[in-house]
């Protein structure tokens, strides 16, 4: 059950990792230039944002993971009280 999350997670994972990655290249494209041109700032700022998105995406995802998590162990115990309980009325 704790594969499902994980591999939801990891798409985003892989998203932000290349958006870092493109970043980064275009990052080492200015510093090579003179000086920023129009098209790489408004660039740089589009994968900026993308970023932004996809990290705060992310961490949604991982919140709602750890939400589900919690709540799969309180039903988990719960079902273990409740068969042990039936178990016990079986037996008298």
């Amino acid at each position: 059950m704790a594969a499902g999350p994980a591999a939801a997670l990891k798409s985003f994972e892989e998203r932000a990792s290349d958006a870092e990655a493109r970043l980064a290249k275009l990052e080492a494209l200015l510093l090579n230039e003179d000086g920023p041109s129009e098209a790489s700032s408004s660039a740089m700022r589009d994968l900026e944002s993308k970023l932004d998105a996809a990290t705060k995406e992310c961490l949604a995802e991982k919140e709602q993971n750890r939400k589900l998590t919690v709540e799969n162990e309180k039903l988990q115990y719960r079902v273990s009280h409740l068969i042990r309980t039936i178990k016990e009325a079986e037996s008298r």
